[in-house]
């Protein structure tokens, strides 16, 4: 391995940091989603390559001045196992996973980045030597020590909270902590205080212990706080939140994954996570400003207020809605000179994109003009709903964002709604509303407004839409895929 020198290393670690954020770059938006992939694929694929081509050579080099007679292949053996199954388990779920599960799996993933994080720090503590932080029997260095503290808090919290979030994504689990209603009690914000001082606090005196032995009881208290800290910040938030939580820990993980870089003096480590930790904090803090939500209440997992009282919902039975047949919806919309669609999570549960798709093209065809609406937090997670369309090779240049739509609709003959809901809510205007505030896609200025839905049943944030209920909206009850196939036949 004597080809490989370090400044070897140092530039293919820089190509693959130019690769990530390029890839950045091209995940900014879906017409370069793909080339953001492939940037973001070939710069985790140099990194890879790279790191285990230092570690034969650091392997060779500390064989060579031991002078003993064994390689310590078993060390390269368990990596490249960790590869071989972690590769092969990625690559399964990748190809399995439905695109209604893939918020719940991005959550997995996270978990998983926070508890690496946390196993690199306990080793480093465990045998410092190994990752060249310091030589045997000498104690880990002070600013070491307070990047693995800082490292393994963040992974802990990263770590379990993504666990909550995942189970409240599934909502599959029958486990109170799992329920997408908030899990809140009295006291809760003082206990969560009351942990993070004790938890900071035995991180300092894990880094201010002297000796050459790690002080290992302050250290696993702290990672046991963390933890639990993690598990009770998330247990508050409600699912109608769940999108700005996978965003906030996305960044947690990449902060982790940055601390810990830090402490193995591994420049890509540092790079790659300080990417994935500020990319994250800004979409979080895009995903607050479209839900109206403070940001800070966010990083401390203050938000999540207590669950609506289902008070509404018997009320929604009384109120009168006009309802009709696909075949009406399009007879209204094939006779429209322009339609906005406004996607939502029933149309995901559905799997009806390919199927919108064709009845899109019917439309066009009859000189409709169709555009798409996306609100910034529709669907599970940040972008979920540009996924689904670009599964669908939807043209790119008929989907607009919010902030790009919102003044057409009140040009627009008719809106169609597939499942979303608090997205397009007009009590978010009214200042008593638990919503008030919220940024919406504003479907209720449209002259028309056809609502396909299962049932009445309300969204995330359990409040009643009064659009459903205006003189000039019609709502269609069924399957997604279902009535918009039969859309496509009523239209030919």
């Amino acid at each position: 391995m004597n080809f490989i020198s370090m400044n070897l290393v140092t530039m293919m670690y820089l190509i693959a940091s130019v690769c990530f954020i390029q890839a950045l770059k091209g995940l900014s938006s879906p017409s370069t989603a793909r080339t953001g992939n492939a940037f973001g694929m070939s710069g985790m694929a140099i990194a890879a390559v790279t790191t285990i081509a230092l570690i034969l050579k650091l392997k060779a080099e500390a064989t060579a001045a031991a002078a003993a007679g064994t390689s310590g292949g078993m060390g390269l053996g368990l990596v490249a196992l960790g590869v071989i199954v972690g590769g092969g388990i990625g690559a399964v779920l990748a190809k399995k996973v439905e695109m209604t599960k893939m918020p719940e799996l991005v959550a997995a993933m996270h978990s998983l980045i926070g508890l690496a994080a946390v196993c690199i720090a306990v080793a480093a503590v465990s045998e410092p030597h190994a990752f060249g932080i310091a030589a045997v029997g000498e104690a880990l260095p002070f600013g070491n020590r307070i990047e693995l503290f800082i490292g393994t808090f963040v992974g802990a919290i990263t770590f379990s909270g993504s666990v909550i979030a995942f189970g409240k994504l599934s909502g599959k689990y029958k486990f109170r902590l799992f329920q997408g209603a908030p899990v809140s009690f009295a006291g809760q914000h003082m206990l969560n205080l009351i942990l993070a001082i004790v938890m900071v606090g035995l991180g300092l005196a894990f880094c201010f212990a002297g000796g050459t032995e790690p002080a290992w009881v302050p250290f696993l208290i702290m990672t046991a706080i963390a933890f639990v800290l993690g598990v009770l910040i998330i247990i508050p938030i409600g699912g109608a939140d769940m999108p700005v939580v996978v965003s906030m820990l996305n960044s947690y993980s990449g902060w982790a994954a940055a601390g810990i870089g830090f402490s193995l003096n591994n420049s890509m480590l540092i790079i790659a996570g300080s990417l994935v930790g500020s990319s994250g904090a800004i979409l979080s803090y895009i995903m607050c400003k479209a839900m109206n939500r403070s940001f800070f209440n966010v990083i401390l997992g203050g938000f999540g207020g207590a669950p609506v009282e289902a008070g509404a919902a018997g009320s929604k039975e009384q109120r009168p809605v006009k309802s009709g047949s696909a075949d009406d919806a399009s007879f209204i919309m094939a006779n429209a000179e322009s339609v906005i669609i406004v996607p939502g999570y029933g149309l995901a549960v559905a799997r009806a994109q390919h199927s919108l798709k064709e009845l899109v093209e019917k439309l066009t065809h009859k000189g409709v003009t169709v555009k798409y609406a996306i609100h910034p937090v529709a669907g599970r997670m940040p972008g979920h709903m540009n996924v689904l369309l670009a599964e669908a090779e939807v043209p790119y240049d008929q989907v607009f964002e919010m902030e790009d739509i919102n003044g057409e609709f009140g040009q627009t003959d008719v809106v169609l709604i597939l499942g979303a809901n608090d997205v397009v809510n007009p009590a978010a205007k009214d200042p008593k509303s638990p919503i008030a505030g919220m940024p919406i896609l504003e479907a209720y200025k449209a002259k028309s407004i056809i609502v396909n839905k299962r049932s009445m049943a309300s969204g995330y944030a359990g409040l009643d839409n009064e659009l459903f209920y205006q003189a000039n909206t019609m709502m269609v009850f069924g399957d997604a895929k279902k009535v918009i196939e039969d859309m496509v036949k009523a239209v030919e």
